[in-house]
């Protein structure tokens, strides 16, 4: 009885709460979707569905004034007496009658640049009028999936846990938050959410955010992966096509002038579709633009669309956001999927007397019990109506959840989840138990298989139970990892304990031992599928491998937002390994291996340093400046920061039976990221450090560099290795500094070259440097291609490589795989 009370107030609660409610609709009696609705002289607004109704919760009877405002149509004013409530109010909108006429005396091109022109001209003056303020925001985010077949790629898919309906569509996702913002420009916000509800979920919190929704055309570059050029960027004229398309007279007494926008090349981040102008002041009083997916570095989206509507704030005589709707579309293996996120802006106070900490460099956080809020509340306060759709979701994913949380449904649903089926136990395999939130994870034997000259074919199997509080998002994880060489018919294992308190500064504690292969770098440089391939086909055993027994604990915690904090403590034994196969798919005597030795490739019985034990402990610190975050229940999101990062490190041998192997090395290492407008982004690393104690060290303890000899890359970015460096000949003991820059374009140059712009590659350019004692200089140039591919599927590169050391010079060319990565983990 008491669901029962529960979804009849879903369904009809809001009549009773709504004071002011109806219908927005054409001459024709089509409902308009997303009308603008202003209380005049306030500062209230609200907005209709996608079907057109709307309501507006006055609690007082007396005369009103309501504006409805909607694009193609004539803004309405309804002035009238409310003298009882609930009170019904149905709204028909004329279309808008414009004032062009087909022939004029100047084009209709000449005309628009003049606009915008105009527009360019104010728009320091008109931002500045919105430069800080307070509002209520209102965001509502829904997730739409249809035509799904029975199967995909031979796989049974189902019916997504009930979210499926008989004609395969359905809501994936729909929820819903209400709170408050502070926003100082530049994009410097901070949001509290006292409401936050998703279908489906009792517990749930909403990840739509006003910083996501945060799309400023008063700027210059609109803030996706490629920043977008603003019809009314400072440059935009390089950029775009405008022809007035006609005028009208809104109701507020301003001419607004509807002007059509097009880039002038359809291969750089520009939009289409319709700005609206006021023609007095220069303001933005509507938009409606989209672009490709593609161009903003979102392949798998087809189309996405921006529409805002702004409103006249008579107080502070300007026009301030009041509606916004961002929807996108796309199919993923004939799967269509769509999206709409939608936004109101309310009460607005556009002079804020901010104090210092409130602008602090907190994003966003919810107040507590911010999940809880009973559907009264939502009633109330929801600007936008539930469409009839979102009402059925709502109760059908309530009884979902119920069953959901049944002993019965999840032993349903982990039996079919834990079926062991034939490629198991080469690809891997899960079992989990969903009502006591534990899982077991068997990686495969055939994904772990391996070549090396050491072990020649190797598999690495691992284990590992993890337990989860899913409230907390701590976690206890037990695991192993298994190594078995064949020819040198040994078996490795090591054990890992490792637990997360919780998931706001992120304290975990490891422990871990055993025995293991390692590569004498630490940073792992050589893939262990590039290094099979290049092993068996081509003879070129690039990885030098040691055997190392160890028992380490580590701990590491962020301290205070952008302060981590890492170190750890291990007891070492180590051990030199050499060749034991001359295997190889192809037989070619005259290429021999070389030695397992990184210090000499013809040394084959003669170990790289002794066999010993140590003590070893690192403390480090990672610095990151003015960094932006969001507070979520029991989860803090780190966002980032436009300043470098530092990380200083201090690492110290001891307590070692060869008494030469003890040490201290000091080192930091800097990072820094930049978006360059719509030019693209750069990056840089630079990394110095200094041993001290350190004439006679084991070279596992050496600082090694990440070279690559493979013409394989590996990764999105090349900040962090050398692609022409042989992997040891610079390792050092002594002083170092090496700097990696990178500058990514992201189609600002390649797109204006003829046919390749059609392409949409990204030209990159690149240094490397690095410095040693005894060495001369090593130097890398690079200028090559990235985001090729086909289609939505994007994950290659290739680079034309120059390098240099003093008179030698080397030349040729790497291909780059950014999803090796994935695959070797």
């Amino acid at each position: 009885m008491k669901k029962c009370l529960l979804l009849i107030l879903l369904l009809y609660g809001s009549f009773v709460v709504a004071q002011i409610r109806g219908t927005v609709s054409s001459k024709e009696g089509d409902p308009v979707p997303f009308a603008s609705i202003v209380v005049k002289n306030s500062s209230y607004g609200t907005s209709t569905n996608q079907e057109g109704e709307f309501y507006i919760p006055v609690t007082k009877t007396g005369d009103y004034t309501f504006i409805f405002k909607s694009l193609g149509y004539k803004t309405k004013e309804v002035v009238l007496t409310v003298d009882k409530l609930p009170f019904e109010l149905n709204v028909q909108l004329d279309a808008e009658e414009y004032l062009l006429n087909e022939v004029v005396i100047e084009s209709k091109k000449e005309q628009a640049d003049q606009i915008i022109r105009k527009a360019i001209g104010e728009k320091r003056k008109n931002r500045e009028k919105t430069s800080a303020y307070e509002a209520d925001f209102y965001s509502r985010g829904i997730l739409r999936i249809s035509d799904v077949p029975e199967e995909i790629l031979g796989q049974e898919v189902g019916d997504f846990s009930g979210t499926l309906d008989s004609t395969r569509s359905g809501v994936l996702y729909l929820s819903e938050t209400v709170s408050k913002i502070k926003f100082k420009r530049p994009y410097n916000i901070n949001e509290v959410i006292i409401a936050s509800k998703v279908s489906g979920e009792d517990s749930g919190f909403s990840y739509n955010n006003a910083n996501a929704a945060e799309f400023d055309f008063y700027e210059n570059y609109l803030p996706f992966e490629t920043s977008v050029i603003s019809p009314i960027a400072d440059n935009a004229f390089s950029y775009y096509n405008y022809e007035l398309e006609n005028s009208f007279n809104d109701k507020s007494g301003y001419l607004i002038n509807k002007i059509k926008v097009t880039p002038k090349r359809d291969s750089e981040p520009a939009m289409y579709g319709y700005i609206y102008i006021v023609n007095e002041s220069g303001e933005l009083y509507a938009l409606d633009l989209s672009i490709k997916g593609l161009l903003i570095e979102q392949p798998l989206v087809d189309i996405l669309t921006i529409k805002q509507n702004f409103g006249y704030n008579s107080q502070e005589k300007t026009w301030t956001k009041n509606v916004q709707t961002i929807d996108f579309n796309t199919q993923i293996l004939d799967v269509d999927l769509s999206g709409r996120f939608s936004a109101v802006y309310s009460n607005f106070n556009l002079n804020p007397d901010f104090k210092e900490h409130q602008l602090s460099n907190r994003v966003l956080a919810f107040e507590e019990d911010a999940n809880k809020k009973l559907e009264s509340f939502w009633n109330k306060n929801r600007p936008i109506p539930l469409t009839l759709e979102e009402k059925e979701d709502y109760i059908k994913k309530e009884k979902l959840e119920e069953l959901k949380q049944t002993e019965k449904y999840k032993d349903s649903l982990d039996k079919k989840k834990n079926r062991f089926l034939v490629f198991s136990l080469p690809v891997g395999y899960t079992y989990t138990n969903t009502d006591e939130n534990w899982e077991i994870k068997f990686s495969g034997i055939i994904r772990k298989l391996a070549f090396n000259t050491v072990q020649a074919y190797h598999i690495d199997p691992t284990f590992y139970f993890t337990k989860t509080n899913p409230e907390t998002k701590a976690y206890t994880t037990v695991g192993t990892e298994l190594n078995y060489g064949f020819a040198e018919k040994r078996f490795r294992a090591t054990g890992t304990i490792a637990h997360k308190f919780n998931n706001i500064s992120k304290p975990i504690l490891t422990i871990t031992g055993g025995s293991s292969i390692e590569q004498f770098n630490p940073e792992k440089p050589i893939n262990r599928i590039v290094n099979s391939v290049s092993t068996l086909f081509f003879r070129d055993n690039y990885m030098k491998l040691y055997d190392n027994n160890f028992l380490r604990l580590s701990y590491e915690e962020e301290l205070i937002n952008g302060l981590e904090f890492f170190s750890s403590v291990e007891y070492t034994r180590k051990r030199s390994l050499f060749n034991n196969t001359n295997f190889s798919t192809i037989k070619n005597a005259r290429k021999p291996y070389t030695s397992n030795n990184p210090l000499d490739p013809e040394a084959f019985d003669t170990p790289a340093f002794e066999k010993h034990h140590m003590i070893k402990t690192t403390v480090s610190a990672r610095f990151t400046f003015a960094q932006k975050y969001m507070l979520r229940p029991n989860e803090k999101i780190n966002l980032g920061t436009k300043y470098p990062r530092v990380l200083v490190s201090y690492e110290k041998g001891l307590a070692s039976n060869v008494d030469d192997y003890n040490f201290d090395h000091l080192s930091t290492r800097i990072t820094y990221d930049a978006t360059v407008g719509n030019m693209g982004d750069l990056g840089i690393s630079i990394r110095a450090g200094k041993f001290f104690n350190s004439d006679s060290i084991s070279f596992t303890d050496y600082r090694h560099f990440n070279g690559n000899q493979t013409h394989v890359g590996k990764s999105e970015r090349y900040l962090n290795v050398f692609n022409f460096l042989p992997y040891y000949t610079h390792s050092t003991n002594d002083k170092y500094i090496e700097a990696h820059a990178e500058y990514n374009f992201k189609g600002y140059l390649a797109n204006k070259v003829p046919l390749l712009n059609k392409l949409n590659y990204y030209l990159v350019t690149g240094y490397h440097v690095l410095g040693v004692p005894d060495q001369k200089p090593y130097m890398e140039f690079t200028v090559g291609l990235d985001n090729l591919g086909w289609g939505r599927f994007r994950f290659l590169r290739i680079d034309y490589l120059r390098s240099y050391q003093g008179s030698k010079m080397t030349d040729g060319v790497i291909f780059g795989l950014t999803f090796l990565d994935i695959l070797e983990n």
